[in-house]
């Protein structure tokens, strides 16, 4: 019995913590890079299930590629890690249903970028 109150009391204490509502893609590309995505319709509210795509350009003369696609979450964000400190510019095509935007990064001047995006 006494055990039992004893778990029951730490499970007391200790909160469950909620994941943040964010879709992480970690591109492992060998930088520290990284873009942060609020995508809202025109209205205002958030987007679920958005594609953000973007073609990395990295390395000597930018031989090296990648095309990353993340999806937005249930609050409309989204997020890239591991991005290239030298790249060509980012440029990030956002989409759901017939809407778009788009956003540029250059990581040379913004390294970890935050975007606020409206799908028209």
């Amino acid at each position: 019995m006494l055990n039992a109150m004893v778990l029951v009391a730490l499970f007391a204490q200790t909160p469950a913590e909620k994941p943040p509502d964010v879709t992480v893609m970690k591109a492992a590309l060998g930088g520290v890079c990284s873009a942060e995505f609020t995508v809202k319709d025109a209205d205002g509210k958030a987007v679920y299930g958005a594609n953000v795509h973007v073609r990395v350009r990295y390395g000597f003369m930018g031989v090296k590629r990648a095309d990353l696609d993340v999806g937005t979450s249930s609050m409309g964000k989204a997020r890239i890690e591991g991005l290239p400190e030298k790249a060509k510019p980012l440029e990030y095509e956002i989409q759901k249903d017939m809407k778009r935007a788009s956003a540029e990064q250059l990581v040379e001047d913004r390294c970890n970028a935050t975007f606020d995006v409206t799908l028209k």
